[in-house]
């Protein structure tokens, strides 16, 4: 069978272009013992991937050049020598992009499509989802009546993040870079109130009127000078959950802005760094959680479905433009 696939024809320097991207074919070969052929259906595209495409050490291992780029992908099983997977299973796995792909059973997880559509698996009920559980649970810990900041806010993790604290009781500014987003946060999803850091003459002054308590947890998404804007409204005993840094991920060199630490040091603040896998051994709890909020319409969604498999470096590229509301994915055809 022949697949297509996009691998990563050269390292970005700065924003990703193009031309960073190739479309390959490939003649996969025939099952082995234990392995599945799937065909995939949504293919998702997050940010964290531009770090991968640098030949630096993280806590992901860089994509190669002239080889497949992956990612979390849906797909379905359309031929199985596994005991574990039949025919029309539908799976989750870290895939490569391609629209046909071989991989070993173990790698996989069935998702049932029946208790949310395939694509949630990828968003709500996937790594977005647990990404924004675990930061405000576990790091962030708001109680009623405390003042939640989200930056980055109409994006998969964000929206998310916002009404994990709405549910905690907690009063919510989503910061966002488009009025039309800004109006979707409360009129959709529950914001106490909204800041657009591309119209405000003074991110700092906007943040400080949409919390005129101050604020208490600081879920950090963008970094930059949105993150040195809020850091000066945070209260004592604050805690700042750093989840993303997206307005550094295409830095050539790294940025040097206001220091933040003298102002997390004399207010007392906590700040930890995370990525969701340190929770992986809790995963079930998360998805349990998130799967109830759900089902109870406490917890709303939002995707931005791209459709067609030459459209992912497309999909890419938009989410450092802003073009996604929410998760960003695409449906291959």
């Amino acid at each position: 069978m022949n697949s297509r696939q996009i691998v990563l024809a050269s390292r970005p320097k700065g924003i990703p272009v193009h031309e960073n991207f190739r479309f390959e074919s490939k003649d996969l070969e025939k099952l082995k013992e234990n392995e599945v052929l799937l065909k995939a259906e949504y293919i998702s595209v997050d940010p964290y991937m531009r770090g991968r495409m640098n030949d630096v050490k993280s806590y992901a291992p860089s994509f190669e050049v002239d080889q497949p780029i992956a990612g979390g992908v849906v797909a379905k099983v359309i031929e199985s020598k596994s005991n574990s997977f039949t025919n029309g299973d539908i799976v989750f796995g870290m895939l490569p992009w391609a629209t046909y792909s071989i991989e070993q059973s173990e790698n996989l997880r069935k998702v049932d499509p029946s208790l949310a559509p395939p694509s949630y698996y990828l968003g709500i009920l996937g790594m977005p989802g647990l990404t924004a559980y675990f930061g405000i649970m576990d790091i962030g810990k708001p109680k009623t009546g405390e003042t939640v900041v989200i930056s980055g806010a109409a994006g998969a993790v964000g929206i998310v993040a916002g009404q994990i604290a709405k549910i905690q009781g907690a009063y919510v500014v989503g910061i966002a870079g488009s009025d039309k987003k800004c109006n979707m946060l409360k009129d959709q999803f529950g914001f106490d109130e909204t800041v657009n850091y591309k119209t405000s003459k003074s991110v700092r002054k906007s943040i400080a009127e949409a919390c005129p308590k101050g604020a208490d947890v600081y879920f950090d998404n963008v970094g930059g000078e949105i993150t040195n804007a809020v850091v000066l409204n945070l209260n004592f005993h604050a805690r700042f959950v750093l989840c993303g840094q997206i307005s550094v991920y295409n830095s050539t060199e790294i940025p040097v802005g206001p220091v933040i630490l003298p102002r997390l040091l004399t207010r007392s603040v906590m700040l930890q760094g995370f990525i969701v896998s340190n929770y992986s051994n809790r995963f079930n709890e998360g998805l349990g959680n998130l799967a109830k909020w759900v089902h109870e319409g406490s917890l709303k969604y939002k995707e931005t479905i791209v459709t067609g498999f030459d459209k992912l470096p497309d999909a890419f590229l938009g989410l450092f433009s802003g073009e996604n509301y929410g998760k960003m994915l695409v449906s291959i055809e």
